[in-house]
């Protein structure tokens, strides 16, 4: 039946449009050469095959390694991939991991191709279609159920209730002595919550413990509870949080690469030294045997070889058809008996759960999650936590059209404009009261208080002016995106004046252009990011590179300002801003913020340096 609620069409629209652009963006062909796709970050070339083994699902996987690291943030794990030589047909599969120029995929195919090892062989993104078509299955669905469709209009409803003030009659022995009032006011709404409740955690606000102990005392009360989160990192984050606890945890989904603590707690790992495991070893030394046998007939074969090569591969087919069977026949005991089953919202999607109940589902990183697919995984529960940052960056987006119809919009930004029940965590652990001080009075009304032992200690916010310097931002080589040489000439002098540790020290940039231009000159051992990727990450120190220096003030996507929220909360000690006043200065929100460098911090101009 097709979706009749207008908010659910506009939503369907989007995906088809964010499908279409996925589609041009990524294709390579007369229009889209292999250097605009390099330059733009969507394609790995060439790469290197390190290691080629057979892995999940006896699906080939490929380790690789690139000659230098990439900036690369649309390439995440779990993302579409297809797998390319010149020439040949490409492969489709999915990214495991990537960190620095290293990586590993997995090719969805019986077997290797032919061409793995040659020269000019790269990975690029891909549409990923099955995500496309589970998105769109879930929105046509929620017509369907009456709960489901009340939640969706009241969360659409942009009328919000007024929160019943009354205290909530909760009992409870909370486990973790060191929760202040605000993150124990939390666990209290989450073990009350009937509906839906949201957890506001801002930068280094103990939003994973908050939500731990939460966790906890929902099991304590006899729920089965599903924890979602949008990337792997950051499910693979809380799994460790609640088994730190002794919960009883099932982590599904794309689990090759899960991180090696979180690994037993998988199904793969669960069931490693099982009976049933070596039989279905047995089974997989079977279909290795024939696939070698059907290897045998090489590219260039009559018709009677290729039926027998075809018939092999049928066999092979057909005992890895047993081998999923008896996989999903062992693993139906460990969903029964696990407390909290966790993954991304499609891989819980995928997971064989329609046989378990679930109370609560917490989706955390609410904030970096699309709306549509939040609603993939709503209908497997009956009580909803969102927890995250609606100020920090939104999801991404590719498609500019998708993205002005409010595809970008995280479900978290949605529906805080709906829910009554919104709990801040209103104390900081991560950085200096001066670092803190301009987010937490912008962003969060003063609301964000710092930890008492995060005083300020000297100098920890410093703002180098290169007004007047002639340091103009220029097109990089590649002609797409923004650098400014002058500003790196800076961070490389502030690095043997201040006696900055590389290794403790990290340099970001809304810029892919200046990221690539600081990876040839700025030491190996220091971070080197754009603002996007290194969101959820802390360092040391923090050197940020605004890039933007015109006559016309333009300030592009500088306007952004969640963007500079992000940049602005991620050093713990020193925290240094390279930009050019006359440039940004216009603009009020820059204004104000040059204005609190002054007062809480240092003004440096540009001509303190030997340049």
């Amino acid at each position: 039946m097709p979706a009749t609620h207008p908010h659910i069409q506009l939503l369907l629209r989007c995906i088809d449009l964010e499908e279409k652009e996925e589609i041009q963006r990524y294709s390579l062909d007369q229009q889209h050469t292999l250097k605009q796709l390099k330059a733009e970050g969507l394609a790995l070339h060439p790469i290197v095959v390190t290691r080629k083994n057979f892995g999940y699902a006896d699906y080939p996987e490929i380790t690789f390694r690139l000659h230098f690291p990439p900036e690369m943030h649309l390439f995440r794990d779990g993302t579409a991939i297809e797998c390319f030589c010149s020439g040949e047909e490409p492969v489709k599969g999915i990214l495991l991991n990537i960190e620095g120029n290293s990586g590993e995929f997995r090719l969805f195919a019986p077997d290797f191709p032919d061409w793995i090892e040659e020269d000019g062989v790269g990975i690029k993104l891909a549409p990923d279609q099955h995500t496309i078509s589970v998105m769109k299955t879930a929105l046509k669905r929620i017509e369907e159920q009456s709960s489901l469709f009340r939640l969706f209009e009241n969360i659409h409803s942009n009328k919000k209730e007024a929160a019943d003030d009354t205290e909530v009659p909760v009992t409870l022995s909370i486990q973790n002595k060191n929760l202040n009032p605000s993150q124990q006011q939390a666990v209290k709404a989450i073990a009350a919550n009937e509906t839906i409740t949201i957890v506001h955690g801002p930068p280094g606000t103990g939003k994973t413990t908050t939500l731990v102990e939460a966790i906890v005392q929902l099991i304590k009360a006899g729920e089965k509870v599903l924890v979602a989160a949008p990337s792997n990192t950051a499910v693979d984050h809380i799994c460790k949080g609640l088994l730190a606890q002794q919960v009883k945890v099932l982590r599904v989904g794309n689990t090759s690469k899960v991180d090696e603590s979180v690994f037993p707690f998988t199904p793969e790992g669960k069931l490693a030294n099982s009976k049933q495991q070596k039989d279905i070893k047995q089974l997989k030394i079977r279909a290795e045997e024939f696939r070698k046998m059907a290897l045998k007939y090489k590219r260039s074969f009559g018709k009677a070889e290729r039926e027998q090569r075809n018939l092999l591969f049928k066999e092979v087919k057909s005992i890895r058809t047993e081998i999923k069977k008896l996989q999903a026949y062992n693993e139906e005991k460990l969903y029964s008996e696990a407390e909290v089953i966790a993954g991304t919202p499609v891989g819980l999607y995928d997971a064989p759960l329609r046989s378990c109940t679930f109370h609560t589902l917490v989706i955390d990183e609410a904030g970096q999650c699309i709306e549509p697919l939040a609603w993939c995984i709503f209908p497997l529960a009956q009580k909803y936590v969102l927890a995250g940052d609606h100020l920090q960056l939104p999801p991404t987006v590719l498609s500019q059209q998708a993205m002005q119809l409010g595809l970008n919009r995280s479900i978290l930004e949605v529906a805080v404009e709906s829910v009554p029940r919104v709990y801040l965590l209103n104390t900081q652990y991560r950085m200096r009261q001066a670092i803190a001080g301009f987010s937490g009075d912008y962003f969060y009304k003063g609301l964000l208080q710092t930890a008492a032992h995060l005083a300020n200690n000297g100098t920890h916010l410093t703002f180098i002016d290169t007004a007047g310097s002639g340091f103009n931002e220029q097109h990089g080589s590649d002609g797409t995106s923004l650098q400014n040489e002058g500003e790196l000439k800076i961070v490389q002098q502030l690095l043997q004046t201040e006696l900055l540790d590389p290794a403790h020290t990290a340099f970001i940039s809304p810029y892919a252009g200046q990221v690539a231009a600081a990876k040839t000159v700025l030491p190996k051992s220091m971070r080197i990011s754009t603002i996007d990727s290194f969101q959820g990450q802390e360092k040391e120190n923090i050197i940020i590179s605004l890039v933007r220096s015109n006559d016309d003030g333009d300030i592009g996507f500088l306007k952004d300002y969640r963007r500079m929220n992000v940049a602005i909360t991620r050093a713990k000690e020193q925290l240094f801003v390279i930009g050019d006043s006359a440039t940004i200065g216009a603009d009020a929100f820059y204004n104000a913020f040059l204005t609190y460098a002054e007062q809480a911090g240092t003004y440096r101009t540009v001509w303190e340096f030997e340049l």
